[in-house]
């Protein structure tokens, strides 16, 4: 039998330094990246196991080797230490852990704080911004119904701030009743706040409170003769109690609960979640949880993906699963820790239930089904990819490069990355391109290229296999000469100009080897084209955002001016136009201006006019 060969970490040494109680423990390479992250009852028992004489078979004795460094973390509990475990592995993705990957961030509702009128919105990305945020939902579709509803019952505004800062009159959403138009005043900032506290309750599932609220304030309405507004009251409750009473899937439940059903093939496994609330189907997603092994076990592979997968979620009281994960009862301990309530996780269920349980496994297999055979399409192209250029294999980090501009204006380079999963959004990027002559997308390449790569030199980051420029042969000898000057010249560099016929699968492939045109039926054809549209669609949508900020209400660029300034100036004037041209004297006898404020005003409205 032989024995794993020793890392230059002396494992005996810090395990005798450690304590026997719970915890987590993190090892790491020799450039401080995550190897694995595991959790123990007996935190030095568990940990002294790994450098014992026994052999631990090819992946973990690798694993061992590269052992540099090891962190540990005491917790109270062996609960506590699920959670952490998992909290780890989500943000580090070790490389010998289960990971889930996701391929974007969850949807959420955000009901911001930063603002005299709070707006409900559709949130996607880090929950850093100023607000509460409500969620995660399972799919974009769940966020937008949900806010339908919001906007229909309560009436919370949906625009934007600066759309709200430069309205002089009631929108559409107004006249169709899903906006109470606080930005012309027509709701009082009471009212607003009552509303605004109501849906934040309807959003935290608490239904039974909404509709006596609701209901108490139709009784006061009415009592002071306001039938009006007491039959606005009655409506809102009613379409409440419709809500509430709709079922869209079979069965009376009005449970909470998530149902996860698994389905594997070898080393591909598929875990779709289900989520209902009050007896709602809000959605169902299909996860594709990477780096699992031929020995790892189903129940193994359910009980890392709940923890990852709830690391940032409350979980609901009851879930159920197509089969018992690894440490059920330590698993329900530790959600009802992090719920403050009971969580109970089901494995056996019959009737209703089962049919969900069934469908969701059924789902979880088709979607494994589909992923399975996209990856063989790309795979077939990838490797036909390879033999047309002569890379000698299949490549399996492409990084494909688009300009976005208008009239050289808000210049935005993009840079996408397509790997053996598909596209990995974790290393797109966007440029904004400011020092070079405006429409010079040779310029414009030459600086993302540099920006791009020089970063990836200087921190020891992958680089790619094959580099695809969206452009002819100007652009492919733009990207040579950038290269060679960081020392990249050995990169194969590939460019995708539009062919005779300006048709999608018929551009000409300027490559070493001079150039082709494979045509749309070709494997190949179809790789490029679809990480050259993905690279397009970037860059485009990271242009009209940079566009959209640079519109934005020269108002909201003064200190000292805040929304309801701001409104107070265009009521006043009319509107921006207006106000460009009074001066500073008619623009101090505004309330809440005064002279002080009125000449900077005067001084950024010159700059940027």
């Amino acid at each position: 039998m032989s024995t794993p060969e020793r890392s230059s970490f002396d494992g005996k040494a810090f395990v005798a330094r450690l304590e026997s109680g719970p915890g987590v423990y993190l090892m790491r390479d020799e450039q401080g990246k995550a190897l694995y992250v595991g959790k123990a009852r007996n935190l030095k028992k568990r940990v002294a196991s790994y450098f014992d004489n026994r052999d631990k078979g090819p992946r973990l004795n690798l694993m061992i080797r590269k052992i540099h460094s090891m962190e540990v973390s005491l917790t109270r509990t062996e609960a506590e230490a699920l959670l952490l475990e998992n909290e780890w592995i989500k943000s580090l993705k070790p490389r010998f852990n289960i990971n889930l990957r996701d391929d974007k961030s969850y949807p959420w509702i955000r009901l911001s704080s930063d603002h005299d009128w709070p707006r409900a919105s559709f949130y996607r990305g880090s929950r850093k911004a100023a607000g509460e945020f409500f969620g995660p939902f399972a799919s974009a579709g769940a966020v937008r119904s949900t806010l339908d509803q919001i906007y229909r019952l309560f009436r919370v505004r949906q625009c934007r701030d600066t759309v709200f800062a430069n309205r002089t009159r009631p929108c559409l959403q107004y006249q169709i009743k899903c906006c109470s138009a606080p930005c012309v005043g027509l709701i009082s900032a009471e009212d607003y706040a009552r509303d605004v506290a109501t849906a934040r309750a309807f959003l935290k599932g608490e239904t039974s409170q909404v509709v006596e609220y609701l209901a108490e304030r139709m009784d006061e309405a009415a009592a002071e003769l306001d039938y009006e507004q007491a039959a606005v009251y009655r409506d809102r409750i009613q379409a409440i109690r419709k809500i509430s009473s709709s079922q869209y899937v079979t069965g009376q439940s009005n449970a909470n609960q998530d149902v996860i059903g698994l389905a594997r093939q070898g080393k591909n496994v598929g875990v779709q979640v289900t989520s209902f609330r009050q007896g709602h189907n809000v959605g169902s997603k299909t996860y594709f949880p990477g780096n699992v092994q031929s020995g790892d076990s189903d129940a193994r592979v359910l009980s890392a993906f709940l923890g990852q997968f709830y690391a940032e979620r409350i979980p609901p009281p009851e879930i159920l699963v197509s089969l018992a994960p690894d440490e059920k009862t330590l698993w329900e301990e530790a959600f009802r820790r992090r719920r403050e309530g009971r969580v109970r996780i089901v494995s056996r269920v019959r009737g209703d239930r089962a049919g969900r349980v069934e469908m969701t496994v059924n789902n979880a297999a088709d979607a494994l089904r589909r992923r399975l055979d996209e990856h063989d399409h790309v795979g077939r192209g990838l490797d036909a990819l390879a033999g047309l250029l002569g890379l000698g294999e299949r490549p399996g980090r492409i990084e494909c490069f688009d300009i976005s501009h208008v009239s050289g204006t808000t210049t935005v380079g993009a840079c996408v990355v397509l790997g053996p999963d598909g596209p990995d959004k974790s290393g797109y990027r966007l440029f904004n391109i400011d020092d070079v002559t405006p429409g010079d997308d040779y310029a414009a390449l030459s600086r993302v290229l540099d920006r791009r790569y020089r970063r990836v030199v200087r921190e020891g980051q992958a680089l790619p296999d094959l580099i695809i420029i969206d452009g002819g042969k100007g652009q492919v000898a733009t990207a040579h000469q950038a290269l060679a000057e960081l020392g990249l010249d050995d990169l194969p560099v590939m460019g995708v100009a539009k062919g005779p016929a300006r048709r999608a699968g018929y551009e000409n492939w300027i490559t070493e080897r001079g150039e082709m045109s494979p045509g749309p039926d070709h494997p190949a054809s179809h790789v490029i084209q679809r990480v050259r549209d993905e690279a397009h669609r970037f860059a485009v949508s990271g242009h009209r955002r940079r566009r959209a900020n640079a519109a934005r209400s020269p108002l909201e660029k003064i200190p000292g001016v805040g929304p309801r300034k701001r409104q107070a100036l265009l009521n006043h004037f009319g509107g921006l136009k207006g106000l460009q041209a009074a001066g500073e004297e008619e623009i101090a006898r505004v309330p809440g201006i005064g002279p002080t404020l009125a000449r900077t005003i005067i001084g950024h409205l010159r700059d940027t006019g």
